[in-house]
Order: C-alpha cells, then sequence, then structure tokens
C-alpha cells in the first residue's frame, strides 16, 4: 500500500501532523513530536526518490482517481527526474526549520510548528501534482500557513502589513495563474482536459495556434510564476516579508523557489514557440533583476535585507540562463535551486539566530560578532561564500553552468551578470567585515549563546551537502540528465 500511495502518503502525512499539532495541550512535547514528523516526512522522500528509475523519462510513481470527472479534473500525482530530488530537499529544509525554531518561538507554541507541517505538506503537493487543478488548489492553499505565520509570529512591527502585502501580490498572481491554465484547457482539440501529462503531449506533438493560444497562455502563466520567483518587477513582497516575517519562513520562502519551478514545470513546456519568441523579454527581466538586486543588496546595512536583495540577483540569472534553451542553462537552473534549498536558506537561518541572540540583524548593532559567536560566524562567512561560488563549494559548478549558457546566447547580458555578481560578492563582504570584526556594538553581543548542540548538527548537515555537491556535481547532473534532455527536446521548436 505504502509503494501504490507513497506520493500521497508524502503529502498526507504532514497535514496529519498538522492536525495533531493543532491545539496540542502539552507544549514542551512539541519539542519531540514536530521533528519526530518532519523526520518522518524526509524518511518518506528519500524512499520516494529511490523508487524513481533516472533512465526513465515519463512520469514515475503514478495515482490518479477520479476528482470531478464531469470536468476532466483527476486527484493525479507523479514524479520524474526533474521533480523528485525537490522532495528530500523539501523535507530536509523543513526538519531544518522546525529545529531551530525551538529556541525562536516562545513557549513553543504548537500551532505555529502546525503551520510549518501545513506548508510543508502543500508544497510537496505543488511538486507532486499532475492535474493543473489541482496543482492551483496546492499553489493557493499555501496562501493560509503563510499569512498566519506572517502575521501572528513575524519579528517586524509591521507583520500584519507584511502578511496581507504577501497575499494580495500571491492572489494576483493567482488569478493570472488559473486564467492560464483555463485557457490552455479549453483548446484541447479532444475537449477541455487539465491532465498535465496530455497537456504536455500535445505541446509536443501538435503544438497550439502561437497567436490565439501560446503567447496569452505563456504571458499569464508567466506573471503567476514570475510573483512567486520572484522576478523583477515583481519582486516588491520579498524584502518586507524577509524583515518583518518570522525568519524561519523566509528561509523557506528563499531556499524553495516554487515560482522557477512552476516556469520549468509548466510555463515553458506548455507554451514553447511563445517561450522562445518572447526569450528577449525574459533574459532583459532577469538582467534587469541581477544588476538591480545586486546593487540594492550594496547599499543593505541590515543582513536580512541583503539577502534579500541577493536572492532577486541570484534568481536573476537563473531565470536569464533558462531562457537560453540550451542544456548548460537548465542543468545549471536546476543545480541554483538546490543551492537555494541548501545555502541561501542556511544564511537566513543564521541571520535569525544573530537575531533572535542580539535582537539585531543591523551590522551598525552588531560588530565584532566573531568573538562571542564563532561558530555563528564562521557558518555565515562560509555559507556566504559559497552563494559567491567559492570553488570547492556547491555554489560554483552551478554558477559556472549559468554564465556558460548565458555566453552562448547572450554575450553581453552575460558580462553584465557578471558584474551583477561582482557587486553581489562585494556587499556581502562589506557587511561581514562590518559585522563580525571591530568593537563590539551591542552589550547583548558580549552575553550571547553561540550556536546551540541541535543548530550545530543541522547546519554542519547542510554545509556537508555544500561540500558534495561542490566535489561531486556530476552525481546530481547525471542523475537528472535524462530527464533534462527530454525536456529540452519538447520545448525546443525548429
Amino acid at each position: 500500500m505504502l509503494d501504490s500511495h507513497l506520493l500521497s502518503w508524502l503529502i498526507a502525512w504532514p497535514l496529519i501532523a498538522f492536525v495533531l499539532l493543532w491545539g496540542w495541550p502539552y507544549p514542551h512535547q512539541t519539542r519531540i513530536v514536530a521533528p519526530v514528523a518532519a523526520l518522518v516526512e524526509l524518511l518518506l522522500a528519500v524512499i520516494a526518490v529511490a523508487m524513481v528509475r533516472p533512465d526513465q523519462t515519463g512520469f514515475q510513481l503514478e495515482e490518479q482517481l477520479d476528482w470531478i470527472p464531469s470536468l476532466n479534473v483527476y486527484y493525479h500525482l507523479g514524479i520524474d527526474g526533474l521533480s523528485a530530488p525537490f522532495l528530500p530537499l523539501t523535507a530536509l529544509l523543513f526538519l531544518a526549520v522546525t529545529l531551530v525554531s525551538w529556541n525562536w518561538v516562545q513557549k513553543l507554541q504548537p500551532f505555529y510548528f502546525a503551520l510549518l507541517l501545513l506548508l510543508e505538506g502543500l508544497i510537496v503537493g505543488i511538486f507532486t501534482a499532475l492535474d493543473t487543478v489541482l496543482f492551483f488548489l496546492f499553489w493557493e492553499m499555501t496562501l493560509v500557513p503563510i499569512y498566519f505565520l506572517i502575521s501572528l509570529y513575524g519579528v517586524g512591527p509591521q507583520r500584519r502589513l507584511a502578511a496581507i502585502q504577501y497575499t494580495l501580490w500571491m492572489l494576483a498572481g493567482g488569478v493570472a495563474l488559473l486564467a492560464g491554465l483555463v485557457w490552455l484547457a479549453l483548446y484541447h482539440p479532444q475537449g477541455p482536459t487539465f491532465d498535465l501529462t496530455q497537456l504536455l503531449s500535445q505541446s509536443r506533438s501538435q503544438p497550439h495556434d502561437l497567436t490565439t493560444v501560446q503567447l496569452p497562455v505563456f504571458l499569464l502563466l508567466l506573471v503567476g510564476f514570475a510573483v512567486k520567483v520572484p522576478l523583477f518587477p515583481f519582486h516588491g513582497w520579498l524584502p518586507l516579508v524577509a524583515m518583518e516575517g518570522p525568519i524561519a519562513l523566509s528561509a523557506t520562502l528563499v531556499g524553495l523557489k516554487l515560482g522557477v519551478y512552476g516556469l520549468i514545470r509548466m510555463a515553458i513546456p506548455l507554451a514553447p514557440q511563445a517561450a522562445q519568441q518572447l526569450h528577449w523579454l525574459l533574459a532583459g527581466l532577469g538582467l534587469v533583476g541581477v544588476v538591480y538586486g545586486a546593487l540594492l543588496s550594496l547599499v543593505q546595512s541590515n543582513l536580512r535585507q541583503l539577502l534579500a536583495f541577493a536572492s532577486i540577483s541570484h534568481v536573476g540569472l537563473v531565470v536569464l540562463a533558462l531562457f537560453s534553451f540550451n542544456m548548460e542553462g537548465l542543468q545549471g537552473a536546476l543545480l541554483q535551486l538546490f543551492n537555494f534549498t541548501l545555502i541561501s536558506s542556511m544564511l537566513f537561518i543564521l541571520a535569525g539566530v544573530i537575531h533572535h541572540r542580539v535582537g539585531s540583524n543591523d551590522w551598525i548593532h552588531l560588530g565584532g560578532l566573531a568573538r562571542p559567536m564563532p561558530a555563528t560566524s564562521t557558518l555565515l562567512l562560509l555559507f556566504g561564500m559559497a552563494s559567491l561560488s567559492l570553488p570547492l563549494t556547491s555554489g560554483f559548478p552551478a554558477e559556472q553552468l549559468l554564465l556558460l549558457a548565458v555566453l552562448q546566447s547572450h554575450t553581453g547580458a552575460a558580462l553584465a551578470a557578471l558584474g551583477g555578481q561582482i557587486l553581489a560578492a562585494a556587499a556581502f563582504i562589506h557587511y561581514y567585515r562590518r559585522a563580525c570584526f571591530g568593537p563590539l556594538n551591542s552589550s547583548l553581543a558580549t552575553i550571547s549563546v553561540d550556536l546551540y548542540r541541535h543548530e550545530q548538527w543541522i547546519i554542519g548537515l547542510f554545509w556537508a551537502l555544500v561540500m558534495a555537491g561542490g566535489l561531486i556535481p556530476s552525481a546530481l547532473v547525471d542523475w537528472m540528465r535524462p530527464s533534462a534532455q527530454a525536456w529540452l527536446a519538447g520545448v525546443i521548436t525548429p
């Protein structure tokens, strides 16, 4: 039964844990229950990936049940070589934010951890849904836990404003996303269908008309996913949420780039001719994001703001390379998505450690942090250098593939993007020097506790994965290669 319904269990288990923890009468036991639930989810995800055969390019572990058969809407799940690795990465990230939240949430409130587990289950649903209506349901339902996490457990005085602004941005993107999915479904030659496998097959064998179907569908899907990326100019929610929301949630939103996954899974392959026709638009937006994010990160004095704008810069390069439509661009984009989970999320978690110990992430309130908190400062430097493509870390092969992909198609854009990466590096080094060296500017910093044992273990595990990705990147690249080749063959049209 587990084999035939494994993906359903991956979605259902966090939802079951959410129900159990909602109103849990023993707050201190949450310290055990929430991590155990997250660990079980990680084990299920590892089993799912182990059952996937990378040499097969189609969807595997499929499940399909009637849901609304009169509208050709089904409960349809499945994964392939492109989506499968995101399952254990998602589970590992939620295990990490659950563990580090032990010391961040007052009285270990069970509802906070219940919301995290609910969000995990919904995100797993996004990675496994093969029906576009089901996908949209999971996509929109993530707004519920995120809204309450920001408004109830945010760290800033404007957390409710941040929650409302995030919700409005996502609802606006959701309207465009739903419109695009319905438009595409109505033009299926065999009648309206929302089955992703049928829609993908149609786009490869008999592509829809460019003007009446592909262009409007692609633009609608692009807007829907660009808000979540976030791609310039749809990025306005991220800096505010990074400052006002709970830092564990910021680590999740930055670490899991669901918008980029949506572009890869749906927007590009469902309207491939339109995507190629508008490659100049996406390349331009990606390039603007690279330079814009880097320039703004250069003038930030707060670490969370700096990381938010740096994330906009890094994801801009991913979009720029993805729309180069070559193997290096796709592989680099996928590797960089993994790096967002392994590196960017940990940088936010380390920012959270500093904030909850000292009360601020602004360098003017820190200074000399390396003396009272040497482990935190060292790991902050290591992950920061990994995000800047330090050789022997997973950031290096991903960045090289991305730049190589852009050089093959947009040489000028590649040189400009390289300049943006230099600015981002200068921003981080400038902040780190002021925050971790020199005289201590905070009395709290002198008595602050460095990383706890459980924090050392989970952050150390992520660093080990970063090093493994830098030393043997071919292991993951080769595992995904057949699915990547099939994807590229389906989106490149003569």
